[in-house]
């Protein structure tokens, strides 16, 4: 493959990265950073890499973990086994030379291994250090396992996700690990552009607790909390999912005063009392909800969407990965892309005058170490 000895390009083209992470939250963080130009050097153990290869569902056609193509793209990737002084050594000469270097190891882990901010700021002043973990460097729960499911069951989202009367429910994707790689991937900018060499403390739980809005605003000064609702918000009726006569399903919101005002005359509640004002829609939630379920449940999935369409009322088809596949929105965006004969996500933002590029797809283990060990980052400079 040509591609991965010719010089990136993209506005971060020149930006040195080391990728230690492993698994999701910190190798997305590398991946942002690699679809915008910078040269990623992905570093795994010799016995196996990345547990994410072998992740979940595989590429039927070689056998690759679909995770590893998707979050490993752009990156180069070595070998190299941490506790070995020749290796480490390698790994020395890379540091020198590198803007950022990425790790998610439990706090105290990089220490143990000769390679914490002392020993690297040693090698290298300017060096940001980008730390991921699951409860941050620093508090009583540092040195617990992190795992996306643990932050949404302790960032608040759990706790208002669900049914009224049904358990507390976590997303159905990898949330946290997806958020907190963008998270630490702004961080790492930020801290770049300071032009200090530093420690980027970045945590899974902090980065989904930020999603959480004005909640614990909301509790400190009032004592409330949101409850479960569903797919519905206590400040927002009609809010949510709704079923339509063909089985296909809706998503529709009413956020603002004069959307709301448009979706009731589409009820024919216009002029009720009872819906006029946003604390009557409150106190009347289950009776409007009801209204707005009946409605849907008389109409097709496409009456329903043109019928919102042409009233400009909040609206959107619920779609499968079925449907998103085919697309017309989808595909006019450019937001899946073909890597190497592997359909995926595009690039996170489009920027007009200095985009970022999709060059390759996780790469197998080690598959330019010998290239790296021999030239450091000379191929991509």
């Amino acid at each position: 493959m040509e591609d991965e000895i010719n010089p990136p390009s993209g506005p971060l083209r020149g930006l040195r990265v080391i990728d230690l992470s492993m698994v999701l939250a910190g190798p997305n963080c590398a991946r942002y950073l690699a679809d915008f130009g910078a040269d990623v050097i992905k570093v795994e153990r010799p016995d196996g890499g990345d547990s994410l290869r072998n992740l979940a569902w595989r590429d039927p056609r070689d056998g690759e973990g679909l995770w590893w193509k998707l979050v490993n793209r752009n990156k180069r990737t070595i070998a190299l086994d941490m506790k070995s002084e020749a290796d480490a050594e390698v790994l020395r000469g890379l540091i020198r030379e590198a803007d950022v270097l990425i790790e998610n190891f439990r706090p105290g882990t990089l220490e143990r291994l000769g390679f914490g901010p002392a020993e690297l700021h040693a090698l290298n002043p300017s060096l940001v250090i980008t730390r991921v973990t699951g409860f941050g460097q620093t508090g009583p729960y540092r040195n617990r396992a992190g795992f996306a499911t643990i932050a949404e069951s302790m960032s608040g989202l759990a706790s208002i996700s669900g049914e009224p009367d049904g358990q507390p429910l976590l997303p159905a994707i990898a949330l946290t690990d997806e958020v907190t790689g963008v998270v630490a991937a702004f961080a790492t900018m930020v801290a770049l552009h300071s032009g200090v060499g530093q420690v980027v403390d970045v945590s899974l739980l902090e980065s989904l607790f930020q999603l959480m809005g004005p909640l614990i605003s909301l509790y400190e000064l009032t004592g409330q909390m949101q409850p479960r609702l569903g797919s519905g918000l206590p400040y927002s009726v009609p809010r949510g999912t709704y079923r339509c006569s063909d089985d296909r399903w809706v998503g529709i919101s009413t956020s603002s005063d004069s959307v709301a005002a448009r979706v009731l005359n589409l009820l024919g509640v216009g002029g009720d009392p009872r819906f006029a004002t946003f604390a009557a829609r409150m106190a009347n939630r289950d009776l409007l909800e009801l209204v707005m379920t009946e409605w849907c449940a008389q109409r097709t999935q496409a009456e329903v969407v043109e019928a919102f369409t042409a009233a400009e009322a909040a609206i959107g088809p619920v779609l499968s990965m079925a449907d998103i596949a085919v697309d017309p929105h989808y595909a006019a965006r450019g937001a899946i892309v073909d890597v190497e004969g592997t359909p995926m996500q595009g690039l996170i933002a489009q920027l007009s005058a200095t985009p970022g590029a999709l060059r390759w797809q996780g790469r197998p283990l080690d598959a330019d170490g010998d290239e790296i060990r021999q030239s450091g980052w000379g191929k991509q400079r």
